[in-house]
């Protein structure tokens, strides 16, 4: 992880499991950034195993954007679960959801989330988003280093 340079793409795991909400973020994705992938997953469950993989071998997202309210492990649940690794909390996670309840906002705060955006209802709206998180957390932000294996 770290500062993006023009040579290195940064890889988005986006925790989704809405493909209408997948296609909007990628397109708005696509639009604003030409060197960010976005590896998509539908279940917190998939998520743990797909971040356990990329522990493993080294290849961990430079950031998870995360939607609450996914099948099997809720959102909050994997908040919860990134907490015990010291590698996995490094990621930043972006809370990326439909709900604008003081709980949720709440709980994901203090399960660590670095930041709590609420999806936007058109696609202008996603690429205003995709520009914000390009913008601060992909070009001004220092992230983490990615630990050693």
């Amino acid at each position: 992880m770290g500062t993006v340079t023009a040579s290195e793409s940064t890889n988005i795991l986006l925790v989704e499991d809405n493909p209408g909400d997948v296609t909007l973020v990628r397109e708005a994705f696509d639009e604003v950034a030409d060197d960010v992938r976005i590896d998509t997953v539908p279940d917190g469950d998939e998520a743990m195993r797909v971040l356990s993989e990329r522990r493993e071998t080294g290849t961990l997202p430079d950031i998870l954007l995360l939607d609450l309210n996914v099948p099997g492990m809720h959102g909050l649940e994997l908040l919860e679960s990134l907490q015990k690794s010291p590698e996995l909390t490094a990621i930043p996670v972006i809370v990326l959801t439909c709900s604008d309840d003081e709980t949720d906002i709440a709980e994901s705060y203090n399960r660590r989330a670095n930041a709590y955006l609420t999806k936007p209802d058109s696609s202008d709206g996603f690429v205003s988003l995709a520009q914000a998180v390009d913008e601060f957390w992909l070009r001004t932000a220092k992230l983490p280093t990615a630990p050693a294996v």
